[in-house]
């Protein structure tokens, strides 16, 4: 069996390690300004960490890790959201104990007193969780007998490994993940302009992308890395400031994720035809890749540009200010840019996930918008990206006449429509207000002088330009407390937008109306919101004991870059989507 302090060094499944006899890390060499490089082999790799470069062999790693009556912690990458019983549901940040890792795509876990399977590929496991468990035994083991100068002495050192760990962490990730890029490039791209019969050039811009360009960045990104590697004493590398000089360029991340729905469906027509997966196959052997076929290779930027964060976070809880001795004044000078180069990588990732939330919601509206009878002007992904409430109102005329009509408020712009009498879940379009141009006012129980009528739970919106004027009633109190407050969101998202630069390409927005106008006539099946390939139910599991027979058949599609951070509360629109739409299947 593998001793615990050799398995904690490839305690990182992404990375891969390169383990070196003395207990270090082996670095590939760095690009030079000219774009050479010289890598290790997959032979080399394969003879230097058989184990864990083999597909399977961190599931033995785990495994004999838990046999041995270890404990094994794993971090939530994504949220998984399900109503399954059976699965075990998370958010990202949260800390899962996995109990079995026999299976490749289907864990066992607990998380919050319950037991149940979740998806491997949505975690990554914990550096240091062993070393924390044994250095807090024996320093509890010796804290009687130790005077407190070895006990501060003791504690120092521990410090030190577990800043260590997480550097060469993230230190082989990022050889690793250079290592996948050029694979990609030179293993994929290179053969598929070869063969122009093939492939046009407009396919290989939605399969890859961008990914030379993040290839080009990250080389330089990781020979900067290199230079402010300690390779004697890792815990006394400064790398914090890498991240600030570069944080960005990570925006290049931006463009490449909001591809990639787009590249899913794509790969997935041409994998229908058998050529094409024969082709990729040996693509990949040519190249002496791993055993991950291409769309697993194509989602590794887009699970990288969300690991920065966590790492930094866990790098920044073991560059204590307090730090003291010969590496006093490099842990403080580090100190500061760990923590601002964490701040900055979340924003990187904050707001690459909103762009990437925003195209999930634009098709969402699309659909939405067809689904409306006798739709009038211009489409709603015109001026709008996102659906922040909805609801029933009664619109009041000048006259004095009542109408009840569902509203839904979008950024810049409220659109109001009637339900049929008959269907009501048919909705015919009413009318728009445009949001930028006016002022919501509060209005007061009783009277209304300008409509000389009496209102209850009433509301104006008006615009001072045209002075026209919108009055509206809600049932109950709590109805137009929500109205207000969603105007005043609408308002401010308009400016939070307007501030980060949040767009949508009108080429986005077109092909989102596109495949809204081929889902309604059923040209396009079996494709989610996400631009990804839906999964089958899954089928029936079984009794806890008797988990070790029956996995989960499909895996869930991966919510990119849902970080720990306090989340918008979700609409209730689109829990009621079905019911608002003219035709059931």
């Amino acid at each position: 069996m593998v001793a615990r302090r050799e398995m904690a060094r490839f305690w990182s499944l992404e990375s891969l390690q390169i383990g070196t006899a003395d207990g270090g890390t082996e670095s590939c060499a760095l690009a030079d300004d000219n774009g050479s490089e010289e890598d290790y082999s997959y032979e080399e790799l394969c003879r230097a960490s058989p184990r864990y470069l083999q597909p399977g062999g961190e599931q033995l790693a785990i495994n004999e890790l838990i046999s041995d009556g270890s404990m094994v912690y794993a971090e939530a990458l994504w949220d998984h959201v399900t109503m399954d019983d059976q699965e075990l549901a998370f958010k990202a940040g949260d800390v899962i104990q996995v109990l079995e890792a026999s299976n490749k795509d289907w864990w066992w876990g607990r998380s919050e007193d319950k037991e149940a399977w979740f998806p491997a590929s949505f975690v990554r496991l914990r550096v240091n969780q062993e070393e924390l468990a044994e250095n807090f035994g024996s320093l509890q083991d010796e804290e009687q007998n130790a005077d407190p100068g070895k006990q501060r002495q003791k504690m120092s050192e521990n410090m030190d490994q577990m800043r260590t760990n997480v550097i060469q962490e993230i230190m082989n990730t990022e050889r690793i993940y250079i290592k996948h890029l050029k694979d990609i490039c030179e293993g994929y791209i290179r053969q598929c302009r070869k063969h122009t019969g093939m492939f046009t050039a407009a396919q290989l811009v939605t399969i890859f992308g961008n990914i030379e360009d993040i290839y080009k960045f990250q080389r330089k990104f990781l020979k900067d890395l290199e230079k402010q590697y300690n390779k004697e004493e890792p815990h006394l590398s400064e790398i914090g400031s890498c991240f600030l000089q570069h944080q960005d360029g990570f925006a290049i991340y931006s463009e490449y994720c909001n591809n990639h729905p787009g590249a899913c469906i794509e790969l997935s027509n041409l994998m229908k035809q058998s050529k094409y997966r024969h082709f990729f196959e040996a693509c990949r052997l040519l190249q002496q890749m791993i055993d991950i076929a291409i769309d697993g290779f194509l989602l590794t930027p887009v699970q990288k540009i969300c690991k920065y964060p966590l790492q930094l976070a866990e790098l920044l809880k073991y560059t204590t200010q307090e730090h003291r001795g010969n590496h006093e004044r490099s842990c403080l000078s580090d100190y500061n840019n760990v923590k601002a180069a964490y701040e900055a990588m979340k924003n990187v990732a904050c707001l690459i996930n909103e762009r990437k939330r925003r195209l999930e919601s634009i098709d969402k509206i699309a659909r939405w918008q067809v689904s409306i009878v006798s739709w009038e002007g211009q489409d709603i992904l015109g001026r709008s990206s996102e659906l922040i409430h909805s609801g029933e109102l009664t619109k009041v005329s000048k006259q004095g006449k009542s109408q009840q009509r569902t509203f839904f408020l979008f950024d810049h712009q409220l659109v109001f429509c009637k339900k049929d009498l008959l269907r009501r879940d048919m909705l015919y379009y009413k009318g728009r207000i445009d949001m930028d141009e006016v002022e919501v006012l509060d209005v007061e129980d009783g009277r209304d002088k300008d409509f000389n009528i009496n209102v209850k739970n009433a509301f104006k919106i008006v615009n001072g330009a045209t002075e026209e004027v919108h009055l509206f009633c809600g049932k109950k109190p709590g109805d137009k407390k929500r109205w207000l407050e969603a105007c005043a969101s609408e308002r401010r998202r308009v400016q939070e937008d307007k501030e980060m630069g949040m767009e949508i390409s009108e080429n986005q927005k077109k092909q989102a109306m596109q495949n809204a106008r081929k889902s309604r006539h059923g040209k396009i099946k079996g494709v989610s919101y996400s631009g990804c390939p839906v999964p089958p139910p899954h089928q029936s599991l079984h009794p806890i004991h008797q988990r070790h027979i029956t996995v989960p058949t499909s895996i869930p599609q991966q919510q990119v870059f849902a970080l720990a951070e306090p989340k918008r509360k979700p609409s209730l629109f689109w829990h009621t989507f079905n019911k608002l739409t003219p035709f059931k299947k």
